[in-house]
C-alpha cells in the first residue's frame, strides 16, 4: 500500500527564522566571588575571561525557563500555535527520568496536539543536536502541511562549592525553523566527532544532586581535540564535495560552545591552526609541517598567538552573552550567533558566513555553517530582540556571594525534600516570567507565570 501525497514543493533555505532568548534576573560579578573564595584577583576575571554569572534560586527549574523562553518567541515573533508541528528540547538539566520537559510546553499550545519531537540530551550538545533534528524534520515535513518547528535549548548550570563553581550560568534560547529562513543551516555539511569519555558527567547515586562530577584536565583535552577533529572532518567533507576554496577566512564570524571564554580562545587556536595544517600553508612564517600539540602549554600558547586578528575580529566580539551570564549549557553557543546579530558586522551589505562549533562532554560535537540573509524580511525584528536582550543585561539583580551562596544551599535544600520553594530574600524575577509554585507529594510540579516583577515573593510593579 502507497499513499499519495500530490504535488510537493521542495523548501529551501531551512533555518532559525525567529529567536528569544531568556537568562534569570539574579547574577553575581566575578570579582566578588573572587573576593569571597579567596582566590588571586583576576582568576575568574582575567583567567577564565568571566564577568558576570546569572543564577536561579529554587522557584525557576528547567521546566519554568523553558515555558518562559517558548511563550517569549511566539508572542514576540506572532508565531500561531497551529503552525507548529515538532518541538524539540535539548538540555541537560533534569527534574524528571522519564518525563520530557516538552510535554510540560504542550500546555502552551492549547488546541494543537499533533506535535513531534521529545527531549535531547547529551551534555551541552543536546541543543544542536535538537536544532539538527527541527531542521530535518521542516526539510522532510513542511511541504506537507506548511508546518514548521520550534527547538528549546535550555540549562540551569551549577557546580557544588569548590573551583568550579565559578564556571555556572543559566539561560535558555527558543527558536522557530522554518524555510525560507533568515540564517539558513547548511545542515548538510555539518560534521561530527563523537567518542565515549568521562571528562563531565552526572551519575545516579544514592542522593539526588544537581552538580556534576569533572575532570578538569580531560575536560580541556577533550574539548580541543573535538575542535581539532571536527573541523578536520568538516573540511575534509566540504573538500568531497567539491568546495576546495574554503578556509577559515571564508567566515565572517566563528561561534564557539563556551564553558568560559578563554576556552573558546584555546579553541578557536586550533581549528585556526588546524585549517593551515590541511591547506598547507604557514602562518606569519612558522611551518605547520612542525605539528603544535594543542595539550602542550607551551604549544597552545603559540597557537593562539598565531590566531590573534581572527579572535579579535570573528570571535570575540560575540561573547557578552558568555562573559556577563557564564555557562548556560545548551544556550552558551547560540547566545554568540544572537550577540552577532545585535553587532554592526551584521548590518554591511551581503550576506554572512558563520561557522558554529558545538560540543558535549562525554562527548559529542559537530562543525555547522550557516548563513545570515540580509534580504530577509525577519532579520530587522531578529535584530531588534538581540538589541533587547543585551540591554536586558543591564536590568538585573546583584547578589552578593554570600547571597548567591545561600541561595545555592536553598536549592540542594529544595532538591531534597517536596516542600514549597522558599524564595530568597532579593531573589527577583522579570516581568512575564514562569516560576515553580508548589509540588506536590508526588513531586508533581506546578508552575504561574507573574505579570510583574517578583521581588522576595511579592509582585512589585515595574
Amino acid at each position: 500500500m502507497s499513499f499519495n501525497m500530490g504535488p510537493l514543493t521542495p523548501v529551501t533555505d531551512v533555518g532559525i527564522g525567529a529567536m528569544e532568548l531568556y537568562f534569570p534576573q539574579n547574577y553575581i560579578d566575578q570579582a566578588d566571588l573572587e573576593k569571597y573564595n579567596k582566590v588571586s584577583s583576576g582568576k575568574y576575571t582575567i583567567g577564565l575571561g568571566q564577568q558576570q554569572m546569572g543564577f536561579c534560586a529554587d522557584n525557576e527549574d528547567i521546566v519554568s525557563i523553558s515555558m518562559t523562553v517558548t511563550r517569549n518567541l511566539l508572542e514576540t515573533y506572532e508565531i500561531l500555535t497551529d503552525s507548529i508541528g515538532c518541538l524539540v528540547v535539548g538540555t541537560e538539566t533534569l527534574i524528571d527520568k522519564s518525563k520530557s520537559v516538552k510535554t510540560a510546553l504542550m500546555d502552551l499550545f492549547p488546541g494543537n496536539s499533533d506535535i513531534e519531537g521529545v527531549d535531547i540530551k547529551n551534555a551541552c550538545f543536546g541543543g544542536a543536536q535538537a536544532l539538527l533534528h527541527a531542521i530535518d524534520w521542516v526539510t522532510v515535513n513542511h511541504q506537507m502541511d506548511n508546518k514548521n518547528a520550534i527547538v528549546v535549548i535550555a540549562d540551569i548550570a551549577i557546580y557544588e562549592d569548590g573551583p568550579a563553581r565559578c564556571t555556572g550560568g543559566a539561560g535558555a534560547i527558543a527558536f522557530l525553523i522554518c524555510p525560507d529562513a533568515a540564517i539558513p543551516i547548511d545542515r548538510q555539511f555539518a560534521a561530527c566527532h563523537m567518542k565515549n569519555t568521562w571528562d563531565f558527567f552526572k551519575p545516579i547515586s544514592s542522593t539526588s544532586s544537581e552538580y556534576p562530577v569533572v575532570d578538569g584536565s580531560l575536560s580541556l583535552a577533550s574539548y580541543l581535540e573535538a575542535v581539532r577533529m571536527t573541523y578536520t572532518h568538516f573540511m575534509e567533507k566540504l573538500v568531497r564535495h567539491g568546495n576546495k576554496d574554503v578556509s577559515i577566512e571564508s567566515f565572517d564570524a566563528l561561534f564557539f560552545h563556551s564553558p568560559f571564554t578563554k576556552m573558546v580562545q584555546k579553541g578557536l587556536a586550533v581549528m585556526h591552526y588546524t585549517d593551515a595544517v590541511l591547506r598547507g600553508e604557514k602562518l606569519n612564517g612558522v611551518d605547520t609541517e612542525t605539528k603544535l600539540d594543542e595539550n602542550d602549554r607551551a604549544s597552545l600558547a603559540k597557537m593562539i598567538e598565531l590566531s590573534t586578528l581572527v579572535w579579535k575580529n570573528k570571535t570575540d566580539p560575540y561573547l557578552i552573552f558568555n562573559r556577563r551570564i557564564g555557562n548556560m549549557y545548551t544556550p552558551s553557543l547560540f547566545a554568540q550567533l544572537l550577540a552577532y546579530l545585535a553587532s554592526d558586522n551584521c548590518t554591511t551589505e551581503g550576506d554572512k558566513n558563520v561557522l558554529f562549533f558545538a560540543y558535549g562532554s562525554g562527548l559529542a560535537s559537530a562543525v555547522f555553517p550557516g548563513r545570515v540573509r540580509r534580504s530577509s524580511s525577519n532579520l530587522e525584528k531578529l535584530r531588534e530582540v538581540a538589541l533587547s536582550a543585551i540591554k536586558r543585561l543591564d536590568q538585573r539583580h546583584r547578589f552578593t556571594a554570600e547571597e548567591f551562596t545561600e541561595t545555592l544551599k536553598l536549592r540542594e535544600t529544595f532538591l531534597h525534600s517536596n516542600e514549597f520553594p522558599r524564595i530568597p530574600n532579593g531573589t527577583v524575577l522579570f516581568p512575564n516570567t514562569f516560576c515553580l509554585t508548589s509540588m506536590d507529594e508526588l513531586y508533581r510540579r506546578k508552575y504561574a507565570i507573574t505579570e510583574c516583577e517578583v521581588v522576595n515573593g511579592n509582585g512589585v510593579h515595574s
